[in-house]
């Protein structure tokens, strides 16, 4: 096996286990809504998670670690991504911001400010924002 191997498993495994882990606050309230549904078809898309794994994974997603990113930064990258997908499919409404918002408490962002958080990221990408600049302006908002 190769080092490119390993790191590609390592990279799909760590792809996943975020996936399991939306799946699992999805599954908060016991079902999944078709509204959430549509939504974890996108992000298994974005994700490379083949249906095979989704099947495995909605049925047993309790069976995968949640393994939020140590480094805010790497938070900050899966918040960015998620909320240009929301942005980019043009979900719309009070339910998929409050998905969102579990979402980033699950990313490790504290529950206090998860909707303040989510809010300025869905501006920021609604005005264009690159990585950069959703980064520097996440990280400012506490200054």
């Amino acid at each position: 096996m190769s080092i490119s191997d390993l790191f590609d498993s390592g990279f799909k495994k760590r792809n996943k286990d975020h996936f399991a882990a939306i799946v699992r606050v999805a599954m908060d309230d016991g079902v999944i809504s078709n509204e959430e549904k549509a939504f974890l078809d996108r992000l298994a898309q974005s994700l490379g998670i083949n249906e095979t794994d989704y099947k495995a994974i909605l049925k047993d997603y309790q069976a995968h670690p949640i393994n939020p990113p140590v480094s805010y930064d790497q938070r900050l990258e899966r918040l960015f991504d998620l909320a240009r997908m929301v942005y980019v499919d043009h979900i719309k409404g009070d339910h998929e911001e409050v998905l969102l918002r579990k979402i980033a408490v699950g990313l490790g962002f504290h529950a206090i400010n998860a909707k303040y958080i989510v809010d300025k990221a869905l501006t920021l990408v609604s005005n264009g924002a690159d990585l950069d600049t959703f980064m520097d302006q996440i990280k400012n908002m506490n200054r």
